[in-house]
């Protein structure tokens, strides 16, 4: 092999991938939502709070579509949906904080689209966290009111559609 084909092959293997996870990646996912939603500066009490919505069990790994996106050996990014007929909710959506704004969300979004559309889905729904709001908005999704938070009494989330 040349020097160029060794170099290519170096390039190719620092391309970030997109595989379906597997029940052991559930405490790599867990940690980098986390991770993820700490980034909009929560409070630790927030963040506890959180903690079982954000928490990836193993169970639910190979009942729901769950993709992530590697890059370098390390998870830049996941989601999870749950299949519904015709509709499909996103579960969890998260990018590491050191990835945010690499276009890395948009790729791993373009991606759970198609999962989505490929499973028979023709309308995608999210209860946002309010800080991805902007987001989810620039992929094409529209606010249709608000959806109550999962872990946070009384908090309203914006809860967002697209149709596939």
């Amino acid at each position: 092999m040349g020097s160029t084909s060794r170099a290519a092959s170096r390039i190719e293997a620092a391309e970030p991938v997109i595989r379906r996870a597997v029940v052991g990646d559930a405490a790599r996912l867990t940690d980098l939502a986390l991770r993820s939603k700490a980034v909009w500066g929560y409070d630790a009490a927030f963040m506890d709070a959180c903690r079982v919505e954000l928490t990836i069990g193993a169970e639910s790994i190979p009942r729901q579509p769950t993709f992530l996106l590697e890059e370098r050996g390390r998870i830049a990014g996941f989601y999870q949906l749950r299949l519904s007929g015709p509709s499909a909710a996103v579960a969890q959506f998260f990018i590491a904080p050191e990835a945010l704004r690499s276009g890395l969300g948009r790729r791993l979004w373009r991606h759970l689209e198609r999962t989505a559309r490929d499973a028979g889905a023709h309308r995608l729904e999210v209860d946002s966290d309010p800080n991805a709001e902007g987001f989810y908005l620039a992929m094409g999704m529209m606010r249709r009111g608000e959806a109550p938070s999962g872990s946070i009494a009384e908090r309203l989330l914006p809860h967002l559609i697209e149709s596939l």
